[in-house]
C-alpha cells in the first residue's frame, strides 16, 4: 500500500491541523502575490517600463490565489492524499506563473526562479514523499529549460555556469524536499501520540470527575492554608454549605463548624502523615452532623511548593443506620416473639388481679394488688412499644401523596391536650413560627414524638416559669423545624453516645425505647431528630439547658396549601 502524506494523517487525526497547515500556504501563496504585484505598481510610478501585460497577469495570479484562499477548502480524495484539482491549482498555478514571470521580465533585474521552491515546500509537507519528490524533479526541469530559452534568446553569458547554478538548485530541492517531508511526517506522528494521550488524559478526567462526583462520601481537597481546592457535592452537604455554589473555594475558617477539619488538616500537614478522627459539625439553627474524616497527603512534584491534603469524610448517621438494620434484622424477629408470649401471661395476670382485687378488704393486700397492677401496666406498655418498633410501618391512606398537617396547629393541640392531663406540673411555654406553612407528616406519629420529647423534658426539668419551652420556626432555607428545650442539667457524654439507642436509658425504670421509637417515627417521615445543648431566655436570662430539634422535609410546592401570604424565614 502507498504510504499516506503528512495531511492525510492529519485530516484523520485533527482535521482543523490540516486547516491551518492549508491556510498557512494559501496565504503564503496570496503575499507573494500581492508582493510581485505591489513590486511592479512601484517600478511603473518610478518611471521605469513595464508591460501592461505584466501587471495584468501578475493581477489574475493575485485575485486567482485569494479567490483559492477565501473560498477553497481543504479536500482530499477518497484514498486520503490531496486531490489531482488541489496540485493542479496550486503547485501547476505557481510553476506556470512564477516560470512566465520569469520569461516576461525584461533586463534580467528580477530573478523569479527562487519562488518555485513554494511549490516544492507545499508538496512536501502535504503530499507523500513521491509527491515532493517529484514536484523538487519538474521544478528542477523547469529551471533547466528556463536556462535553455536564455541561451536561445542570447541572454544569458557563460552556460556552464548558468547549467552548474540550475543543477545547485535543483539539488537543494529535492534536498528541501525529503527533509520537509521527513520533518513534517515526524511532527505528524508526534502530534497523533500528542493528541492520543492528550484524549486518553481527558477520558480519565472525565471518568474521575463522574465517580467524585458520585461518590456518597465525601471528598475535600485542602491547601495548607485550609483553603478548600474542591469538594464534591456530597461534601458540600456534610459541610452544611449549599451545593449549588459549584466549585468556588472555601476558607474552612470562616465557619465555627469547619474549625475542626481545619485542625485535622493543619495536623496532617504538621505531622505528615495520614489521620483520622471522628468530629461534629454544627451550625447555628441547624442539627449537628457526626462525621468520620480520613485524611491522605498528596506527593509533592517538581514546580510545586506545597503538597495537599484530601480529607475523606463519612456521615456516621448512615454507618450507624446501617448498624442499627443489621441489629434490629436480628433483634426485631426475637423481640416480636417474645412479646407476643409476654402478651398472653400478662394478660391472665391482670385479670386475675383484678379479680383478686374485687374480693379483698384489707388495706395491705389492696397495696398489694395495686403494685401488680401498676408493674403489670407497665410490662403492657413495654410489650406494646417492642411490638410497635417491630411492625412494618404502614401508611394511612390508599393515595402515594404524604399526609400533610400544619405544624403550628398540630404542636399547638398536642401541648395544650398534654398540659392539661397535669396542670399543676405539665406547664409549657408555646412559641409558633412557622405561619401555618405545611410538613408532610403522620399526626398520630407527630404527637407520639411531641409527647415522648415532653415527658423527657418533664423528667428532668426544674419546675421553674419557661422551664420547658416548645418552638416552631422556618430555616433560612424554608425548611420547618420543631424544638423541645427544658432546662435540665447537661448530660454525660456515655448518655449522649447512645441516647437514640433502643433499650438504652440512665434509668431503671425506663424502657429505653422513647427516643428509639422518636427516630424512627421521624425517619419514616424523612425527617430528621438530633439533640443539642442550647442556650434559651427565660426571665431575660440566658439559661442553658437540652434541646431536641425535628428538622422537617420541605413538602413539594404543588401540594402547599393555597395562602395569601409571604412567608419570610425566621
Amino acid at each position: 500500500m502507498t504510504p499516506a502524506s503528512p495531511a492525510a494523517h492529519l485530516a484523520e487525526s485533527d482535521p482543523l491541523a490540516l486547516a491551518r497547515v492549508w491556510y498557512g500556504f494559501m496565504t503564503a501563496r496570496v503575499t507573494i502575490a500581492l508582493a510581485i504585484l505591489v513590486w511592479h505598481g512601484a517600478l511603473l510610478a518610478l518611471g521605469q517600463t513595464v508591460s501592461p501585460w505584466m501587471l495584468l497577469f501578475c493581477s489574475g495570479y493575485l485575485a486567482s490565489a485569494l479567490a483559492l484562499r477565501l473560498t477553497g477548502r481543504p479536500s482530499h480524495s477518497h484514498s486520503g492524499h490531496p486531490s489531482k484539482r488541489f496540485w493542479m491549482g496550486t503547485v501547476g498555478v505557481d510553476a506556470l506563473v512564477f516560470s512566465t514571470l520569469q520569461l516576461m521580465q525584461s533586463g534580467g533585474s528580477i530573478n523569479y526562479s527562487p519562488l518555485l521552491g513554494l511549490p516544492v515546500l507545499l508538496a512536501a509537507v502535504l503530499g507523500r514523499r513521491a509527491i515532493a519528490l517529484g514536484t523538487a524533479a519538474g521544478m528542477t526541469l523547469l529551471l533547466l529549460l528556463l536556462d535553455i530559452w536564455k541561451l536561445y534568446t542570447h541572454r544569458a553569458g557563460d552556460e556552464a555556469a548558468l547549467f552548474m547554478q540550475s543543477g545547485m538548485t535543483g539539488m537543494g530541492y529535492f534536498v528541501a524536499a525529503f527533509l520537509v517531508n521527513q520533518l513534517a511526517v515526524r511532527l505528524e506522528r508526534e502530534e497523533q501520540l500528542a493528541l492520543h494521550s492528550q484524549q486518553d488524559a481527558q477520558l480519565q478526567t472525565r471518568v474521575n470527575e463522574l465517580v467524585i462526583e458520585t461518590l456518597t462520601d465525601g471528598v475535600l481537597v485542602v491547601d495548607a492554608s485550609g483553603s478548600a481546592r474542591a469538594a464534591n457535592p456530597a461534601a458540600r452537604l456534610l459541610l452544611g454549605t449549599d451545593s449549588r455554589t459549584g466549585k468556588a473555594p472555601l476558607q474552612l475558617d470562616s465557619q465555627p463548624g469547619w474549625l475542626a477539619l481545619l485542625a485535622l488538616a493543619q495536623k496532617t500537614f504538621a505531622e505528615e502523615s495520614t489521620q483520622q478522627a471522628d468530629i461534629r459539625i454544627q451550625h447555628t439553627g441547624r442539627s449537628p452532623r457526626r462525621v468520620r474524616v480520613r485524611t491522605r497527603m498528596t506527593a509533592a512534584e517538581e514546580g510545586q511548593a506545597d503538597s495537599l491534603c484530601v480529607m475523606f469524610l463519612h456521615d456516621l448517621r448512615e454507618m450507624e443506620a446501617r448498624l442499627r438494620t443489621e441489629k434490629m434484622a436480628a433483634m426485631g424477629r426475637m423481640s416480636a416473639a417474645v412479646a407476643h408470649e409476654i402478651r398472653n401471661p400478662l394478660a391472665a395476670i391482670t385479670q386475675a388481679n383484678a379479680l383478686l382485687e374485687e374480693d379483698l378488704t384489707d388495706p395491705a393486700q389492696q397495696r398489694l394488688t395495686t403494685m401488680v397492677r401498676h408493674n403489670a401496666q407497665r410490662l403492657a406498655k413495654i410489650v406494646d412499644e417492642v411490638l410497635e418498633i417491630a411492625r412494618v410501618p404502614v401508611r394511612s391512606g390508599h393515595g402515594s401523596a404524604p399526609l400533610q398537617i400544619k405544624l403550628d396547629e398540630a404542636v399547638d393541640t398536642v401541648c395544650r391536650d398534654w398540659s392539661q392531663q397535669d396542670p399543676t406540673r405539665r406547664k409549657v411555654q408555646v412559641s409558633l413560627g412557622t405561619l401555618g406553612l405545611p410538613v408532610d407528616f403522620d399526626p398520630d406519629h407527630l404527637r407520639r414524638v411531641l409527647v415522648n420529647l415532653l415527658d423527657n423534658a418533664l423528667r428532668y426539668e426544674s419546675g421553674q416559669v419557661g422551664a420547658i419551652q416548645v418552638d416552631t420556626r422556618l430555616l433560612p432555607d424554608r425548611q420547618s423545624s420543631l424544638l423541645v428545650w427544658s432546662d435540665g442539667p447537661p448530660m454525660e457524654q456515655a448518655v449522649e453516645q447512645h441516647l437514640f439507642e433502643p433499650f438504652f436509658s440512665s434509668e431503671s425504670r425506663s424502657s429505653g425505647l422513647g427516643l428509639y421509637i422518636c427516630r424512627e417515627l421521624c425517619e419514616r417521615h424523612r425527617a430528621s431528630i438530633a439533640y443539642q445543648r442550647a442556650t434559651r431566655e427565660r426571665g431575660g436570662l440566658a439559661v442553658q439547658g437540652n434541646a431536641f430539634m425535628v428538622q422537617f422535609r420541605p413538602p413539594k410546592p404543588s401540594t402547599l396549601v393555597a395562602r395569601s401570604f409571604d412567608i419570610q424565614p425566621v
